[in-house]
């Protein structure tokens, strides 16, 4: 039985993007050429790939067993088609990189703008988000991670700073009310700002260190974000004087600068190692793949 390539990828495209609409904005296809391209092929295989409804679109189970086989192998496809660019005077095409808020706010502002000055010719789609993906099933060529999260039969680059903290602080003015906490155990008398991961596990317990010796605790407060997209309300929370935050030293700089929040506890600070490029090493390296690991060897990401 052959389905059309096209068909197949139009398929993919819908249900990355969770209805028609969206994939015609991600793909530049029309939503009904869509979903004329998904009716044939559901035609062609003889059953129903999509439950649609007014709102939503999902896969079947017929159509999710397809998509697990399906991904990597249109990346394959694209990979393949991808080789040719290797004989251009400059690599082009498209990269897509998975990577969580925090590289898409301190990591990729100081890497993106000189490589695209490099490589005009190559187009970079960003996807931000929490969850750790199978970045060929998502159909990303690489995504940024943190040695924890990765897997082990991933290629690992250094991206970015090599060493980071997370830092604690809050506004003086709540310091100035509740007073200044001089060992970690004293953040369980304050209120203290969490955070959720897409997972469902929270932020806690915040891990501390000096001179060899690690405290952890489970902090308490009242407000709890998504990690990610809730993250700036929790930091202006913070500079409102409500309570305690936990985040990136980097992130919380500027605060730091300007005054708006004090820093809690520095000498207890843990540095940890910073983020990784990771990609499968079971797929041929596209070119636009390939020309951002070079420039990132080169010294791109230690800007």
């Amino acid at each position: 039985m052959r389905a059309d390539l096209g068909d197949l990828n139009a398929f993919l495209a819908v249900v990355r993007a969770g209805g028609f609409r969206g994939a015609a904005r991600a793909s530049g296809m029309g939503a009904s050429s869509l979903s004329e391209a998904v009716r044939r092929l559901e035609t062609q295989l003889g059953v129903r790939l999509l439950h649609r409804t007014t709102r939503s679109v999902a896969p079947t189970e017929a159509g999710a067993r397809l998509i697990e086989r399906l991904a990597p192998a249109l990346g394959e496809v694209k990979a393949a088609l991808d080789v040719v660019n290797g004989f251009r005077d400059r690599p082009a095409g498209t990269l897509r990189l998975n990577v969580p808020v925090v590289a898409a706010r301190l990591v990729l502002p100081a890497i993106l703008p000189d490589f695209m000055a490099a490589y005009p010719d190559i187009r970079l789609e960003i996807i931000v988000e929490e969850s750790f993906v199978d970045v060929l099933a998502s159909g990303c060529d690489a995504g940024i991670r943190y040695e924890e999260r990765l897997e082990q039969d991933m290629i690992a680059v250094p991206i970015g700073p090599r060493v980071q903290r997370y830092a604690t602080a809050a506004a003086p003015a709540y310091l100035d009310r509740h007073g200044r906490p001089e060992h970690p155990r004293d953040l369980l008398g304050h209120a203290c700002l969490l955070g959720r991961f897409p997972s469902g596990a929270m932020t806690s317990p915040w891990e501390f260190e000096r001179a060899g010796e690690v405290v952890r605790v489970e902090p308490q407060g009242p407000l709890v974000v998504s990690v990610g997209a809730g993250v700036d309300l929790a930091v202006d929370t913070a500079i409102a004087g409500v309570g305690i935050i936990a985040l990136f030293e980097d992130w919380l700089r500027p605060h730091f600068d300007n005054g708006a929040l004090e820093p809690v506890l520095q000498d207890w600070w843990q540095p940890f190692s910073g983020p990784f490029l990771y990609y499968s090493g079971r797929r041929l390296v596209p070119p636009p793949l390939r020309a951002f690991l070079d420039f990132i060897k080169a010294g791109g990401a230690s800007a």
